[in-house]
């Protein structure tokens, strides 16, 4: 199981910071039309490659700089023998500069150029309406266009980012094309890997236009993709390794009803390389924990002062799965916030946190859904969906922890501003439980010694990579599936000896 996308670059850009890189490009010499000639290359060369036998391309047109590369793309199509047209939408009259430049390059080459009036979209259709500058909802006519384009039966390749999707964001404005290609140019956008972009992206292509590498290092980045080159690295262990070396991990959660979410938490971080791991929980489930794993130290526990007994020799808590908001989550949760240790609180724990019932523990890492995270922040959900990134720094910043936004292109933010994302993932995921076997892959990498935001890093990675393997399987996915598959996933990255 290894990372097996596309190798493409992990520096994701929001579209501010493209904008700067592309200024500094053309002040360094490398002029807008340059860039823009490259850009139709790069597309093109992507297209054909795709769709070696189609011979008909349609390029959907807008007014901006993105309809520039389409009028490009179509210039370079026609003199290959293809049958090309492009629909404008808009007045071509309102084109200015380098994309004033290729319509009339185009017009030159006797490229058939028409107004957009719902003719029929047929052979490959090219995206090229809207680009990164978008902010809010699609309006007419660009909306029926996208719509007409959603609608043909037709390849849809995108230039640059699928019109509608907000390269900041992820967010689909309103409407989006459903891309089965695109082709992103210069520097990845941060929107092309979380939020809805893994529905209308399609199939990812990256060019750099031969920009010079030291002049990309001038502009700062906007997050870090997380990959299997430049995952924090979890240290191998001496042959005379012990357990004591490996922290005890202490999950707390499981009231009535609510059990299997604290095992799985359990057996996660068993399998994930914690020395020891204890759990605290209902009394009625510790024989179902002992005949899962006898390797865990399974504890009834009623009250909290039963609970601190148990913390005194933690080196990393794991709080919420299956804690429930009862009075008995309420005590232990209490007893938990009051120790100074590194924790994970996931699930009920961060909404009794959303309910200010408990302060989170300096060193600790947050797990929240959406639905969680809006809770936390006081807003809707979809407000929290609307803009990821912002979300999970606004969560790290407030609580001053280290926060793990789930969902498509997971987010891992800290307090300081760093932002991390992990791309991979599998829908057959969309089951309960994997988040408790996320907070417990996390929790048993903290006491490995792993600092917070490398811990979250590295178990996202393996969490969403595993799921992804297992997933291929389809539907019936357990969360429990996903444990073995974590444990060979880690050998294979960092194995336990050098």
């Amino acid at each position: 199981m290894v990372d097996t996308k596309p190798q493409i670059p992990d520096a994701l850009y929001d579209a501010a910071q493209v904008r700067d890189l592309d200024a500094r490009l053309i002040s360094a010499g490398t002029s807008g039309m340059e860039l823009m000639q490259r850009a139709a290359h790069a597309t093109w060369r992507a297209v054909r490659r795709r769709w070696p036998d189609a011979g008909v391309l349609t390029v959907v047109a807008g007014r901006g700089n993105n309809a520039g590369d389409g009028y490009l793309v179509a210039v370079l199509a026609l003199k290959a023998g293809w049958q090309v047209q492009v629909l404008a939408v808009g007045d071509t009259e309102a084109l200015t500069g380098d994309a004033a430049s290729a319509h009339a390059e185009g017009v030159s080459v006797g490229v058939a150029i028409e107004r957009w009036s719902g003719q029929p979209l047929t052979g490959v259709v090219l995206d090229a309406l809207l680009g990164t500058g978008l902010s809010g909802d699609v309006r007419q006519p660009y909306l029926e266009a996208i719509e007409a384009m959603n609608a043909c039966n037709a390849p849809v390749a995108a230039v640059d980012i699928p019109s509608g999707l907000s390269a900041d964001t992820g967010r689909i404005l309103g409407i989006a094309v459903r891309a089965d290609l695109t082709v992103t140019f210069i520097g990845l956008k941060l929107g092309l890997f979380t939020g809805d972009a893994a529905d209308v992206v399609g199939a990812l292509v990256f060019d750099d236009l031969q920009a010079d590498p030291a002049i990309v290092a001038q502009t700062s980045v906007s997050a870090i993709r997380l990959n299997s080159f430049n995952l924090p690295h979890l240290s191998p262990r001496p042959r005379i390794a012990h357990k004591g070396q490996y922290g005890r991990v202490l999950v707390i959660g499981g009231d009535h009803g609510f059990g299997g979410a604290a095992l799985l938490s359990a057996e996660s971080a068993l399998r994930s390389g914690a020395g020891m791991v204890t759990l605290a929980t209902r009394a009625e489930h510790v024989p179902a924990a002992l005949s899962r794993f006898p390797e865990v130290m399974s504890a009834g526990i009623t009250s909290a002062n039963q609970l601190r007994a148990l913390i005194e020799p933690a080196s990393v808590l794991v709080v919420g799965p299956g804690l429930g908001k009862a009075s008995w989550g309420r005590s232990l949760l209490s007893a938990a916030a009051s120790a100074e240790l590194p924790q994970v609180w996931d699930a009920d724990a961060l909404n009794l946190l959303a309910d200010g019932l408990a302060v989170l523990p300096p060193d600790s890492v947050i797990t929240p859904h959406p639905g969680e995270a809006a809770r936390l922040l006081g807003i809707k959900t979809s407000d929290v969906q609307a803009d990821r990134p912002a979300a999970a720094r606004a969560l790290a910043k407030k609580f001053s922890a280290v926060c793990v936004l789930k969902g498509s292109g997971s987010l891992i933010a800290d307090a300081d501003g760093r932002l991390s994302l992990c791309d991979h993932g599998h829908p057959a995921m969309a089951t309960g439980g994997l988040g408790d076997v996320l907070a417990g892959l996390i929790g048993a990498l903290m006491a490995q010694h792993m600092k917070p935001f490398d811990a979250a890093c590295l178990g996202v990675w393996l969490h969403a990579c595993a799921g992804e393997h297992v997933g291929k399987s389809g539907r019936g996915l357990a969360a429990s599936d996903v444990i073995p598959a974590i444990r060979l996933l880690l050998e294979e990255q960092q194995p336990c000896l050098h």
